[in-house]
């Protein structure tokens, strides 16, 4: 990916949503290296300013053929845009980081965290490419960094992992149905009937996100599991997952037993993630020091801590992830892919 003078031209589709919006604060914090910037929404947003580095950028329609002259877009509008319009940016040399299910299971389209498999974003740009790389689920990106340095070290054979995911991971219509039926049960007693999820949110936990398959897990769940093996590029990593929506704005938990191929002790695990990248510990259960969800919004790293070992079982040791799910699950995760390519690939010794 080749700059022009003074920078890329970069897209942004999907603006205004809860992580388009994420997207633009990233881009603006990290300093990326931008020549111009066209921001694309749906037409129920089109005219409305965005500001970017202290200037107002108007908001268009995304056309139905793709412009010419972008050098780098980033996607966050749902599946259904990206599988309609992804596929011809990358036709007229523009790279895509597309954060849908779209493409994350294509075989031509590489899925990256650049904590784990970075390099693996180059074959974007190969001769059988598509100029276009996958962003994971904003679950199954913490799950992969925190469990990367213990794959390196150990080696797994199994994963346990129940999430406890905030309902910004449903956008904006998430996060406005919390608030408004939390301050409607608190006046009146009584919330309105749900849309964004299938029962009241406000108060209550709901284990169940997304639809169900045959098998009895949801495809949120089912995505935990093809993800992760394909990022650790372990196939028959076995791994059991369970969803749960829960009544907090930011952050998504993970509740993760990890099963090791030999024996491993709670201090070595401790260790490996101590050097791990993208990684902070918060495990100092005796002082009240742990990862949660209102400290971690607005960060970067993935969280982890209750590090212990499993009773009765020393091949295995359980840990609490914690991570912001609309940074490093999807725009920060995003930016950084984009980082890599303009660094360049490693270069062999």
């Amino acid at each position: 990916m080749k700059p022009g003078q003074d920078g890329y031209a970069v897209a942004v589709v999907g603006a205004t949503g809860a992580v388009g919006r994420e997207m633009l604060a990233v881009l603006e914090e990290r300093a990326f290296p931008i020549s111009s910037l066209r921001l694309f929404a749906s037409s129920r947003s089109a005219g409305e300013d965005l500001l970017f580095r202290g200037r107002a950028i108007e908001v268009e329609v995304l056309p139905e053929e793709a412009p010419s002259g972008i050098d780098l877009v980033l996607f966050s509008a749902g599946s259904g845009i990206s599988l309609e319009h992804a596929v011809g940016f990358g036709t007229t040399g523009a790279v895509v980081i597309d954060n849908s299910s779209a493409f994350r299971m294509d075989s031509a389209v590489p899925l990256v965290v650049p904590e784990v498999n970075g390099q693996r974003a180059f074959d974007a740009l190969g001769p059988n490419g598509k100029n276009i790389i996958a962003n994971p689920n904003c679950s199954t990106i913490q799950l992969a960094v925190a469990l990367w340095p213990l794959h390196e070290a150990f080696g797994l054979q199994r994963v346990v992992v129940s999430t406890y995911q905030s309902v910004s991971g449903a956008g904006q219509a998430g996060i406005d149905e919390l608030s408004q039926q939390v301050i409607a049960l608190l006046n009146s007693g009584e919330a309105a009937t749900p849309k964004a999820f299938p029962h009241s949110i406000a108060f209550n936990c709901i284990p169940a996100i997304g639809s169900f398959r045959d098998d009895g897990y949801t495809d949120e769940e089912w995505k935990l599991v093809a993800e992760t093996r394909r990022i650790l590029q372990a196939p028959y990593l076995k791994v059991v997952p369970t969803c749960v929506r829960v009544p907090v704005f930011a952050s998504h938990s993970e509740s993760v037993l990890v099963e090791f191929k030999g024996k491993v002790t709670s201090k070595q695990v401790r260790a490996a993630l101590y050097n791990g990248e993208g990684i902070s510990l918060l495990d100092a259960p005796d002082d009240d020091v742990y990862p949660m969800n209102f400290p971690t919004a607005g960060t970067d790293d993935v969280f982890v801590g209750r590090i212990r070992q499993a009773p009765d079982d020393d091949s295995a040791v359980a840990m609490w992830v914690v991570a912001d799910n609309l940074r490093k699950g999807a725009a920060l995760n995003a930016v950084q892919i984009a980082e890599l390519l303009v660094e360049g690939p490693e270069e062999d010794e």
